[in-house]
């Protein structure tokens, strides 16, 4: 299954509909928040959360990076302090590629009006940082379900700092309101993977699926929800794309914590790790929760920092470790029950793994390389664009121009 289309529709769910605009309107910060904000809509008797899959390039051009403004978000500080990414200046412009039947070069790809922000990183040096006009290093830029990625990384840390035993421990120990339910097989483990064996229709199309009542819930009205389900598979033999599972590791974590995720993030990553800027994280309505499967706002630079936190098996640059030793082993290890998927992380070619977003949002990272791939993206469509193609390609080109392939 491809790895942004399953992410297009769980945040169609996560964040709702709103209205199409037409492509090649002009837009505002404050034309925007006049149609999707969440207040706005709410006044209008519209869904809570305005939906950026119908807004047209140009509004989503402006929503991507103001998504503070636009929805209930929950800051994820920074120390003041930001890590060293000297510069290394290499020109990976004329790196050539093919995607649609096509030769073209990174240097092409960069002109694009869908790239907004590509960094190259490696070993710790920045090879290339490009940014589109009206963009640049300080803008935060939405991750969609890169924020998998990142609750995997916190579920670690959890496990590091023992508030959880182990991803084989059953997720009832951290979540007894699912006692008696077919989750009480699921380990954290299955949960990590989508493989947890529970049935779950993840039709979008069908107004009475589970996605679509279901997808967006959090807290007790997700375990309410999710008890009354049945075991199709034994736990960790399917892989079953499920949107809601997402969100519920992110209960896992907070009842194993005792705290919000982005206080967390901050506390374990975001401030040891020297990242540069704030970051914000959406909350779901009403419960005020991290959202555990979507958007987590960053600028580019911090992306690439939470790929070289990945890269370094979650050690940080002064040698203290925040992750259990092996972790993004574990985590980049075929799943049973699908090939292409660890920990929420998706399994490229070659060793290669990476967390990506629909509009192209990406973290690349290519272990032999030491190389790490931060992507902020416009593409036309959440999936399945030509440009998404070009991406995948291009990506792909570099690392193995970097190995010296």
């Amino acid at each position: 299954m491809p790895r942004f289309l399953i992410s297009v529709f769980g945040l169609l769910v996560l964040i709702g509909s709103g209205g199409v605009a037409a492509e090649g309107d002009t837009a505002t910060l404050e034309s925007v928040i006049s149609k999707y904000r969440a207040d706005v809509v709410l006044a209008s008797g519209g869904s809570a959360e305005a939906s950026p899959l119908f807004m047209s390039q140009a509004e989503r051009r402006i929503a991507f990076a103001h998504f503070d403004v636009l929805f209930p978000t929950r800051v994820i500080r920074n120390s003041g302090e930001a890590s060293p990414l000297p510069p290394a200046q290499v020109d990976l412009s004329s790196v050539r590629f093919t995607a649609n039947e096509k030769d073209m070069t990174v240097g092409e790809l960069l002109d694009s009006e869908q790239m907004m922000g590509l960094l190259v990183v490696q070993d710790g040096k920045v090879l290339m940082e490009h940014y589109a006009a009206d963009h640049g290093a300080d803008v935060p830029w939405v991750t969609f379900s890169v924020t998998k990625s990142v609750t995997s990384l916190l579920i670690g840390a959890a496990i590091h700092d023992g508030y959880i035993d182990s991803v084989a421990d059953p997720i009832v120990k951290y979540l007894p309101r699912l006692a008696g339910s077919e989750y009480g097989e699921s380990r954290v483990q299955d949960i990590l993977q989508m493989a947890s064996g529970i049935a779950w229709n993840e039709d979008y199309e069908d107004p009475e699926s589970d996605v679509a009542r279901a997808a967006a819930l959090n807290g007790v009205a997700l375990a309410d929800y999710l008890v009354q389900l049945p075991r199709v598979a034994p736990p960790g033999t399917r892989f079953n794309y499920n949107t809601a599972e997402s969100n519920l590791l992110g209960e896992v974590l907070r009842s194993a914590i005792g705290m919000n995720a982005a206080p967390y993030l901050s506390q374990k990553i975001w401030q040891p790790m020297g990242m540069e800027s704030d970051a914000n994280w959406l909350l779901s309505l009403p419960e005020d929760r991290e959202t555990g499967g979507c958007c987590i706002s960053a600028t580019l630079r911090d992306y690439a920092r939470l790929g070289l936190f990945a890269l370094a098996d979650g050690v940080l640059p002064d040698g203290t470790r925040i992750l259990p030793e092996g972790w993004m082993a574990a985590s980049t290890t075929p799943s049973e029950g699908y090939d292409g998927y660890g920990y929420k992380w998706w399994l490229d070619a070659d060793g290669r793994y990476g967390a990506y977003g629909i509009f192209g949002q990406t973290i690349a990272v290519d272990p032999k390389a030491k190389l790490v791939i931060a992507v902020h993206s416009n593409a036309q469509a959440a999936d399945g664009s030509a440009y998404g193609q070009k991406l995948e390609a291009a990506l792909a080109a570099i690392s193995e121009h970097l190995r010296g392939g």
